[in-house]
């Protein structure tokens, strides 16, 4: 694959799981049937919006060029926070989730490949 395609198809990917994420974050913690849902759990309020809030604050730092990689550990940070919530209440389904984060991993070594100089 020529280096352009590549740039340009973890480009995409970045770009993709950064606003889709965004997106459901900003829904997740703004929502009021996701406010419903995530009482059933038991948790309290306030974690739901820290959740959300936190993910949205990291997905816009992991679409920022300077900001890669503190928005991708946060990002990964709160991926596994949430997957342990979800398992820890009974809740499998966490494939998202773990998709995710695998392509938060991708944008960021493929930005650290670039950095170091090597063939990317």
């Amino acid at each position: 694959m020529n280096l352009r395609l590549k740039k340009l198809a973890v480009s995409g990917l970045q770009w993709a799981v950064g606003l889709v994420v965004l997106l459901q974050s900003a829904h997740f913690a703004l929502s009021p049937g996701a406010a419903h849902q995530f009482a059933e759990i038991g948790l309290p309020p306030w974690v739901r919006v820290v959740l959300g809030g936190s993910e949205v604050i990291a997905a816009v730092l992991f679409l920022t060029p300077a900001a890669i990689f503190i928005g991708g550990y946060l990002l990964l940070l709160i991926f596994l926070f949430a997957v342990a919530i979800h398992l820890l209440h009974g809740k499998f389904n966490v494939g998202s989730l773990i998709v995710y984060g695998a392509a938060v991993m991708v944008c960021m070594a493929y930005q650290s490949k670039s950095q170091d100089g090597g063939t990317a």
